[in-house]
């Protein structure tokens, strides 16, 4: 299971590099925003990340993580203030493609395999 799960993993990073449009080198850093849409109202997140932390304000709310780079298409994000058990599990972040000034990116809580799919814009 493990080694098919490797398998998996490396041909997804062998196909995102072998696209042109596909440059996660550009949005290891920087200002972002993520639009979503919650229960039929779009939500905005901003967030700044370096290379190590990553500081998000949503609803007026600010957090900030850790950021732990895999290799250049996957992080690690890490809550250092969690205010619940939720907030204490560690999410995956995995660039899937780049186009412009917007990255396409799946993620999941670290452990599970349910992945949900975004889409971020750089701001600056």
């Amino acid at each position: 299971m493990k080694q098919t799960l490797l398998f998996l993993l490396a041909i997804s990073f062998l196909s995102c590099q072998k696209q042109p449009e596909c440059n996660p080198k550009e949005f290891k850093t920087g200002k972002f925003e993520f639009i979503q849409e919650v229960n039929g109202k779009k939500e905005i997140t901003t967030f700044e990340r370096t290379e190590k932390l990553q500081i998000e304000i949503y609803k007026g709310r600010t957090d900030t993580a850790s950021v732990r780079w895999v290799n250049d298409y996957e992080f690690i994000l890490q809550k250092l203030h969690p205010r619940n058990m939720v907030e204490k599990n560690a999410i995956s972040m995995r660039f899937l493609t780049t186009k412009g000034k917007t990255y396409t990116f799946e993620y999941s809580f670290v452990g599970e395999s349910k992945k949900q799919i975004g889409t971020v814009t750089k701001i600056n």
